[in-house]
């Protein structure tokens, strides 16, 4: 499942959990999918980001100046 599907599905989850009429066992079972989904989703970001090149400025060629991205998170 690619990562806009797992969104989707999360917000699926959501809905449904907030209504408030499902089962206990329900209510778990699509709680553990979520998280699942979550966690997933928060690695793919993940993987993203390490890829995501920050563009800093042109050289006199014209070709950009990158250095790899970092969140503000973990420049601390």
């Amino acid at each position: 499942m690619d990562f806009e599907n797992k969104l989707t599905r999360l917000e699926d989850i959501v809905q449904k959990m907030e209504r408030g009429d499902l089962t206990l066992e329900d209510s778990l079972k699509l709680f553990e999918e979520g998280v699942k989904l979550s966690r997933e989703c928060q690695t793919q970001l993940t993987k993203a980001e390490a890829q995501v090149k920050k563009l800093i400025s042109v050289d006199e060629s014209g070709k950009a100046i990158t250095e790899p991205f970092h969140s503000e998170d973990s420049e601390s």
